[in-house]
């Protein structure tokens, strides 16, 4: 990934920062998520979870909003997702 200095970021550390995750409904899916995402923030946690099932029930979206506090959190945690192979998609 390219390095983007701290003065050029459109992001101001730290912050909220909310992160979609969408994948099969599974029972497990939702756990799974916040242990990987604990492994980042340690400070994550379920109740800054917010889950919507799709409109026929085969599909699960989740909003988790980290407290991000520089880039390179934020990059581990869309690659960590991204490279799940329970997440479908990470917005």
């Amino acid at each position: 990934m390219q390095h983007i200095p701290p003065e050029q970021s459109l992001i101001e550390y730290p912050c909220d920062f909310p992160i979609k995750v969408m994948g099969v409904m599974q029972d497990s899916f939702a756990q799974t998520i916040v242990e990987v995402v604990m492994l980042h923030d340690p400070t994550f946690h379920a109740g800054k979870l917010e889950m919507r099932p799709s409109s026929k029930g085969n599909y699960l979206a989740l909003t988790i909003t980290i407290r991000a506090i520089h880039r390179e959190q934020l990059d581990n945690i869309y690659r960590a997702l991204s490279s799940h192979p329970m997440v479908k998609m990470v917005l």
